[in-house]
């Protein structure tokens, strides 16, 4: 398999070529690190949230649009596919890094993340890279300037021109269809905090509402929430069993119920205070390979409708 960010690469090099039918916008920045804004000034669209998704896994997920029936409404949901879960969704996906300087904060997440392979999932999975070049997306509403690029460049080792960031605000298309797409990673994510092997998630298959783009980045990040823990549904195929499945849904969290702007504000966004557990699907499958089938959780489509204001 390539490089991760060798297979990122490409997907920034479609993003550039196509950036005009996409509604993006690439910038140059003065050390010569690439910006591509996939929401943060500009509008983009379902197409362009697609492709970051794909920037974010690295390529190796499949992700698809469809229209589904929430609370008697038809909402555009995203649908992800992987059967490189530990490596997708673990090494890439997960929002992992914090950027931050006087002037810029954000979430980075993406194949850039292996090449510094810190983190505890890459000590779970044994997982890391080295590349001559670093493909980050950044959930921000703040465009970067050099000094955040060149942050990045040292962080993974390369240098600031061969850096590839891609922005996104919460509060935008693409943004919203992101972090809707990260259904199957909280799966994955809190099973292997469980305890559970990452390397035995077979495969994840997901799908989500896509929340309406709301007027603040904080209630595009409580809806995009609620989305997940209220309205995401995950399938895994595992090899081995497991006596903590109970708990992968986010109906095991002590929260699970509570509109995820009440969560925030209860801990003045201090998302060290929340439990963990309420960071999760609502609904979640799992297949044992040659053995049962578990099922957990439940969609709560009423908290789900009011927090996207139908």
């Amino acid at each position: 398999m390539d490089p991760l960010n060798l297979m990122a690469l490409d997907i920034v090099d479609e993003a550039i070529d196509f950036a005009d039918e996409l509604a993006l916008e690439v910038y140059e920045l003065e050390n010569g690190a690439t910006v591509i804004d996939f929401g943060v000034e500009t509008t983009g669209g379902v197409d362009a949230g697609l492709l970051l998704v794909e920037l974010q896994t690295g390529g190796l997920a499949s992700v698809q649009t469809n229209v589904e029936s929430l609370a008697g409404a038809p909402l555009t949901h995203v649908g992800l596919t992987t059967d490189h879960p530990a490596l997708c969704l673990l090494c890439s996906q997960k929002a992992g890094w914090e950027l931050e300087t006087d002037q810029f904060g954000g979430l980075g997440s993406g194949p850039a993340r292996a090449l510094v392979a810190e983190e505890a999932e890459f000590a779970r999975t044994g997982f890391g890279e080295d590349a001559d070049f670093a493909v980050l997306t950044v959930e921000t509403d703040t465009l970067p300037v050099a000094a955040v690029a060149d942050q990045v460049a040292q962080r993974a080792g390369v240098t600031s021109a061969s850096t590839f960031l891609g922005v996104f605000a919460a509060a935008s298309p693409a943004g919203s269809l992101s972090l809707s797409a990260r259904a199957a990673g909280m799966g994955v994510y809190r099973l292997s905090e469980l305890g559970y092997d990452p390397l035995d998630i077979l495969s994840v298959s997901s799908v989500a509402p896509i929340a309406p783009v709301a007027p603040t980045e904080e209630q595009a990040i409580a809806r995009t929430n609620d989305a997940l823990a209220y309205g995401g549904r995950v399938h895994m195929t595992v090899g081995e069993p497991f006596d903590r499945f109970d708990d992968v849904a986010s109906t095991a969290a002590e929260d699970h119920g509570v509109p995820f702007e009440e969560i925030f504000e209860a801990t003045d966004w201090d998302v060290t205070e929340i439990d963990r557990g309420v960071f999760a699907p609502a609904q979640v499958t799992i297949d044992v390979l040659g053995g049962e089938t578990h099922v957990f959780g439940a969609v709560e489509e009423a908290i789900v409708a009011d927090s996207f204001g139908l």
